[in-house]
């Protein structure tokens, strides 16, 4: 299987719109980061934090993907909210981690932080280019 565009090889290619979409690609990047870090918190957070951290994480592409296979732009739109939702709650999480809870430096966070605020601004990007003219 070709890892970079996921055809097998056998058969059609299925069409991924998502894949073409800036912010779906920093999203993953964001995911990968935050799984990183995941691994570094107290054992004790696996089932709670860390795993919280972990499906906000992965909400936000996720979100992304589907919405783009939608048929209508509302719906994508509706899709990219959401994402935009998972996209706050994991700010909170690290926010959490690093300022309330002790259990990274804010140092350690930075660059998260720098690509939260990078997707943020993607995502709010793509919505408004979805919004029909009234």
């Amino acid at each position: 299987m070709d890892r970079k565009t996921g055809h097998r090889g056998d058969g059609p290619r299925v069409h991924r719109p998502h894949k073409d979409l800036d912010v779906w690609k920093l999203s993953t990047e964001l995911c990968r980061d935050v799984y990183e870090l995941t691994n570094r918190l107290p054992a004790e957070e696996r089932y709670g934090l860390a795993s919280q951290l972990r499906r906000a994480a992965v909400s936000i592409p996720s979100n992304i993907a589907e919405g783009a296979a939608r048929n209508t732009p509302s719906e994508f739109h509706q899709f990219l909210s959401i994402a935009q939702g998972s996209l706050a709650e994991l700010d909170t999480q690290l926010d959490l981690c690093a300022n309330y809870l002790n259990f990274v430096q804010p140092e350690d966070i930075h660059k998260l932080l720098d690509k939260v605020e990078r997707v943020g601004r993607m995502l709010t990007a793509l919505r408004r280019s979805l919004k029909t003219p009234k």
